[in-house]
């Protein structure tokens, strides 16, 4: 079995894939555009994408491609808490930093840190906090440092000179497998966290109570809501799908039958799955 991931090797999302399939094949791929062509040609069985972080918010790409990808499932979600450390090579002066390497999240997400004790430092934005450690350990001359994972400096060989130096400390970012598969992910090995439903909905035009309607589905039928979020059709301004997590499992009468209402209102209405909520570590 084949697990297409958002690479390169060392990223957080291989540290997400490793936990999920343990033992499994890992394919790293450029962007999350691949990880879905890689599900839906059979290139691979199984891909794991961020979905969310809870400081820079939805991963847009992610939500774009569910709904633009069709067949694809959900199979489950899972939150990982987020590290980041401060890393250089062995030999580097730390005295002397010419610049400091990352992805421009992980830039973001520990800015007061490197702000405070390396103000004067460059800050260079790179592909992914992976490739900013292996780019400063392919460069032991230079006095170079990179914000990574504890993964990525044990793979290329690097010292941690400041752990934790993420801004906020409950830094988490959820994944989600995605499949074409029809069937529920379980790993006896992690923590169940939840459960939940996930529906792509598209309004059949901008009127005025148009999404009031839609929520009223959820709402008489006590259905909770964890996550709403909107995203354009880009086939002009104003025009919308909406992403919904409904919380719990997906079973009884009332759930199938606000499928029927929102149809009834004229929506298109996509239904991920059913799935669970693991917690990985980080």
């Amino acid at each position: 079995m084949k697990i297409a991931f958002l690479g390169p090797y060392a990223s957080f999302t291989q540290l997400a894939a490793s936990q999920l399939f343990p033992g499994r094949e890992l394919l790293p791929q450029a962007n999350i555009l691949d990880c879905f062509n890689a599900v839906e040609l059979g290139e691979a069985d199984q891909a794991v994408v961020p979905l969310e972080n809870s400081i820079e918010g939805t991963v847009s790409m992610t939500l774009d491609y569910l709904y633009k990808t069709s067949g694809i499932r959900i199979e489950a979600e899972a939150v990982m808490p987020i590290a980041h450390h401060l890393m250089v090579h062995p030999d580097c002066n730390t005295e002397n930093l010419e610049k400091i390497y990352s992805h421009p999240q992980a830039l973001a997400q520990s800015f007061h840190f490197l702000d405070s004790r390396f103000k004067e430092v460059p800050k260079q934005e790179y592909s992914s906090t992976a490739a900013a450690a292996k780019h400063i350990s392919e460069n032991p001359h230079r006095n170079l440092a990179a914000v990574a994972n504890q993964f990525a400096a044990d793979l290329y060989g690097l010292k941690i000179i400041h752990r934790n130096i993420q801004d906020i400390e409950q830094n988490h970012t959820r994944f989600i497998i995605i499949s074409k598969k029809h069937e529920e992910y379980t790993n006896d090995a992690l923590e169940v966290l939840g459960e939940k439903s996930g529906l792509l909905i598209t309004l059949p035009e901008d009127y005025a109570g148009g999404l009031h309607q839609v929520l009223s589905v959820f709402a008489w039928r006590k259905m909770n809501l964890s996550k709403i979020e909107s995203r354009t059709l880009k086939t002009g301004l104003g025009n919308y799908f909406f992403f919904i997590n409904v919380v719990g499992r997906w079973e009884s009468a009332l759930h199938y039958n606000a499928l029927e209402e929102l149809a009834v209102l004229g929506t298109d209405t996509g239904f991920l799955g059913n799935y669970k909520e693991f917690l990985l570590k980080s």
